[in-house]
């Protein structure tokens, strides 16, 4: 026994000379990390977590009174995850921040490599502009900048205007693939009316192909998705079939081009729970950010309990366990990270209970 340690941890000194040996040529044993790479199931970093709304509304309010958007080009408060200290992210693969625009305010013309997305939050009158065509945002509108295309948003009203600004800056990142630009102009001319393309693309039709009026990118030629539609075509759902046990009812915004996710990053749905539901326990790989736009209620996420009032936001990292109940009728929106997870073929989903 004792000629065998002796054999035991004359091995491992050989073994630890070598990794030494090794290092300054930026070579190491695969077999020491393995299982912290290649694990049977997820495990994220990223921390479950509930932002209340009042609160970083406040906080946003009073940078308002401090920076304007055109010092800051952006004045958004980062919705940071506690487990991603330092990232800006609130799932590793994605962003989410709260913007606010004030009465008269422009926020700079500019495009980027990133995907985003704008659920807003409050405020009537403002306008977010992609590649100079307006839409005219009220509350939880689904306003999407793809990417590489020149955005501007203005506040022509006499109320604050906040949104969700939610972006693949971390996946970006991963991919060291950013690029950005900025338009010299303050606002990109306009070229055409608001509301153009809802016009044009919003009803699952779009111009006949050669007739010269199929004007926008035909990869994603919608950019608008008002939530007076989204809400009357899942209220209209709930009414006519009962919940899906797991998910409630839910509706997928998708991109009228191909039928998919609205970016080539990000995929958005929204769900609606009857009062007094609630689903059983379901998991995904898709870190998921959740709005609630209606309703009052509970989330539990591997059976620890999150309040959910209206406006709340809370973040579901992967592989983590949801259940949702509805006290009063609730409504959420969700964005995740699904759409790229679908096109590696990663996406898993698992239906407990």
């Amino acid at each position: 026994m004792d000629g065998s340690r002796t054999l035991a941890h004359d091995q491992q000194a050989q073994l630890q000379a070598l990794y030494a040996e090794m290092r300054p040529h930026s070579l190491y044993p695969l077999w020491e990390v393995l299982s912290a790479l290649v694990t049977p199931t997820p495990r994220s970093a990223a921390r479950p977590h509930r932002w209340a709304y009042a609160p970083a509304r406040d906080y946003l309010m009073r940078a308002g009174d401090l920076i304007s958007a055109e010092q800051a080009e952006r004045r958004v408060l980062i919705l940071e995850n506690p487990g991603l200290a330092g990232s800006s992210a609130i799932v590793p693969s994605l962003y989410a921040g709260l913007q606010l625009i004030l009465p008269g305010e422009v926020a700079p013309c500019h495009r980027h490599a990133q995907c985003a997305l704008r659920f807003v939050m409050e405020g009537d009158g403002a306008f977010t502009a992609v590649d100079g065509e307006r839409a005219v945002m009220r509350p939880f509108d689904l306003v999407l900048t793809p990417n590489w295309q020149w955005h501007d948003h203005g506040n022509e009203g006499d109320r604050p205007m906040i949104w969700l600004d939610g972006l693949d800056i971390p996946t970006v990142r991963f991919y060291e693939a950013s690029f950005a630009e900025r338009l010299p102009s303050a606002a990109h001319p306009e070229t055409v009316p608001p509301g153009d393309s809802l016009r044009r693309y919003g009803r699952n039709l779009r111009p006949l192909r050669g007739t010269g009026a199929d004007r926008r990118p035909a990869r994603q030629p919608l950019f608008h998705y008002p939530y007076t539609e989204w809400r009357e075509s899942l209220l209209a759902l709930a009414a006519a079939e009962a919940p899906d046990p797991h998910l409630g009812h839910a509706l997928e915004f998708v991109n009228p081009a191909d039928g998919g996710p609205v970016m080539p990053t990000i995929a958005a749905h929204v769900r609606h729970l009857p009062s007094g539901f609630e689903t059983r326990p379901r998991r995904s790989t898709d870190g998921t950010v959740l709005v609630v736009v209606e309703g009052h209620g509970t989330a539990r996420i591997e059976g620890v309990e999150h309040p959910l009032e209206e406006r709340d936001l809370l973040v579901i990292p992967s592989w983590h366990a949801l259940e949702l109940r509805a006290d009063r009728p609730l409504t959420l929106f969700a964005y995740s990270d699904r759409a790229a997870q679908e096109k590696l073929g990663l996406w898993r989903e698992e239906r407990l209970g």
